[in-house]
């Protein structure tokens, strides 16, 4: 199953999907490149919960993203880029659409906001402007928009190495997680450049993923430092630790609990929510073709 069709799409006037969010279920630094960029290894499990984006095509050539984000201007929001890149490389400039964003998902929490975001942006306005792009196309453009967003756009969930743009798209059990945030942002590039990182962890195989016990045998390398820097994320893991397994997704400064029910998730939610929001979701591999 691909996650756009390689039929020519029928041409509809609006779309609302689903821009859902990704946890690491674990994250390893492998390396570093001589750019600076860090080598990953990591799995990118896709869930049933996140932002929501509604699309209505229009021919005037204008682009227009609502509601507004605070602090981020429109030329800087990653729906946007995706959008104008998009037609830029293979649109006309007649083509158009008002973008509505419903966010859900914290900003700067590590679960991928805005990479879903760019990346749903890149699925829909091919479909809504019948541009015909293949997946690769659109993840070639996803990737200068950020590392995150390929995986996205392919909506696999996907072992990933390089710098996560190198995808091996894997099934994973259907496994309920408790996602908490803490009411803090960690800024990606400062744990990235902190000297206490780690940044030779021997890699595993996809293969170990297939073992009961690979939660055990990996980790989140950025955890560490982010738990040392940050004390409410520390206190959330240490809360979290006493329900289920518990691990932070990406550089933070969200945390999920994995367990094996929704009621054992719901239960963690609520009995975190004086130090911390959250939401129960459920891993899925596949995300709907996009179709009218």
């Amino acid at each position: 199953m691909t996650g756009i069709s390689d039929e020519a799409p029928a041409v509809t006037d609006t779309l609302t999907l689903l821009s859902p969010a990704k946890l690491n279920l674990f994250l390893h630094i492998t390396g570093r490149r001589p750019d600076g960029y860090h080598l990953l290894e990591t799995v990118f499990q896709l869930l049933d919960y996140g932002d929501e984006l509604r699309f209505q095509r229009r021919d005037d050539g204008v682009i227009s993203l609502s509601p507004a984000i605070p602090g981020v201007a429109e030329q800087d929001n990653l729906i946007w880029r995706a959008a104008y890149r998009l037609r830029e490389a293979y649109g006309q400039p007649e083509m158009g659409a008002n973008i509505t964003l419903l966010k859900r998902l914290p900003m700067g929490g590590g679960l991928g906001g805005g990479s879903s975001n760019a990346a749903i942006s890149l699925r829909a306005l091919n479909q809504l402007w019948n541009l015909q792009c293949s997946e690769d196309e659109l993840a070639a453009l996803g990737l200068n928009l950020g590392a995150d967003v390929p995986v996205f756009v392919r909506g696999r969930t996907a072992y990933a190495t390089g710098v996560g743009e190198i995808l091996q798209a894997i099934e994973m059990p259907r496994q309920w997680f408790a996602v908490l945030t803490p009411p803090i942002a960690v800024p990606t590039a400062k744990i990235f450049s902190d000297l206490t990182l780690t940044r030779d962890t021997h890699p595993c195989t996809i293969r170990a993923l297939a073992d009961r016990g690979w939660f055990a045998q990996t980790r989140n390398d950025c955890e560490p430092v982010v738990r040392q820097a940050y004390p409410a994320v520390n206190a959330l893991i240490e809360r979290m630790q006493n329900f289920a397994p518990t691990r932070m997704t990406g550089t933070g400064s969200s945390v999920f609990a994995m367990v094996s029910s929704k009621a054992e998730a719901e239960r963690i939610v609520r009995d975190c929510a004086d130090i911390a929001q959250g939401f129960v979701a459920r891993g899925i591999n596949h995300l709907p073709v996009v179709s009218s």
